[in-house]
């Protein structure tokens, strides 16, 4: 059980999470800072030095706080933007990096022939091109392997990924 644990808490989306969660703390504290610290100051000034935390309505012995509430909702729409901002920074880079790979694997295409006009042949070329190729490229390091590799002898990429979508 206690190596079911530790295996548990090893996994990376585990410890992304909690890091994830340890940061997301920190840039609360920095967010309402901001809010409690410079905003709500700044704003203090064009409705007549009226502290918002300050704000509250008395009816008998109930107080409803609600300049502590208009504070709560300030912090949290700086906090989501700020969410919203990151998405979609992490968008934007997950589509470079999509047009990335998807370059690079027109470049070992491009390589290996696959777009290359083809050249009216001769008897002799003929017999030579109808058998089978014997070699591919190595999606990450280009060198020239045997076609049925799993595993790249050069770079020692694992290659069982490429077999299955060829299959």
């Amino acid at each position: 059980m206690l190596k079911e644990f530790k295996d548990f808490i090893a996994k990376g989306d585990v410890l992304d999470m909690a890091i994830g969660v340890v940061i997301g703390g920190a840039f609360q504290k920095i967010v309402t800072s901001l809010v409690n610290d410079i905003i709500l100051p700044f704003t203090s000034i064009f409705t007549g030095k009226i502290d918002f935390a300050d704000l509250v309505l008395q009816f008998g012995n109930v107080s409803i706080k609600y300049g502590a509430f208009i504070t709560e909702v300030i912090n949290f729409l700086i906090l989501a933007f700020s969410i919203f901002i990151a998405f979609k920074s992490a968008v934007k880079i997950n589509k470079k990096l999509e047009n990335i790979a998807s370059t690079s694997k027109e470049k070992i295409e491009e390589k290996t022939g696959l777009f290359k006009k083809k050249k009216k042949k001769n008897s002799q070329e003929e017999q030579v091109s109808k058998v089978a190729p014997t070699t591919k490229l190595c999606p990450y390091c280009f060198s020239e392997i045997n076609i049925q590799a799993t595993k790249c002898p050069h770079c020692t990429s694992s290659l069982e990924q490429e077999v299955a979508k060829e299959v």
